[in-house]
């Protein structure tokens, strides 16, 4: 009899955490890019070719740009007049202003960096999540 109950008692544990792994992958953000599609309106005629996918808001790209910062921190970000540009390891982010609100343009970092390397400039270090320099004693030197 104690063994049928810890069983039982052992199976509904693993029903609970099936159905919350579950959750995750089906509602879960496990990245910027997630994160902006799950929020955005997707608006593929503003897409540039097939590296940059295009989604839109009606709020601002500071606004917008606060709310992707909060949830997902960004390894380098640069604001001007033009607009905003967050950059992660592997993906970027860049909010541009429209006439009503935001157009968010997802790409990654290879693509993106040339792309708005005349804005960005040096701005956005290079690394898995540090600037062109830091480290250590020594490093950078």
């Amino acid at each position: 009899m104690t063994y049928r109950r810890w069983f039982v008692v052992g199976a509904a544990f693993a029903l609970i955490g099936a159905l919350v792994a579950a959750f995750a992958i089906f509602y879960g953000n496990f990245s910027p890019r997630g994160y902006v599609e799950d929020r955005y309106t997707r608006a593929s005629g503003q897409d540039i070719g097939r590296e940059a996918i295009a989604y839109t808001s009606y709020k601002s790209p500071s606004h917008v740009a606060a709310e992707v910062t909060k949830a997902w921190k960004p390894a380098d970000q640069f604001v001007d007049g033009s607009g905003v540009y967050l950059r992660y390891d592997d993906d970027s982010v860049v909010i541009l202003p429209a006439a009503a609100g935001s157009l968010i343009l997802l790409e990654g970092v290879s693509t993106a960096y040339p792309r708005y390397h005349s804005t960005v400039g040096n701005s956005w270090g290079w690394g898995r999540g540090s600037t062109v320099r830091g480290g250590g004693p020594g490093s950078g030197k």
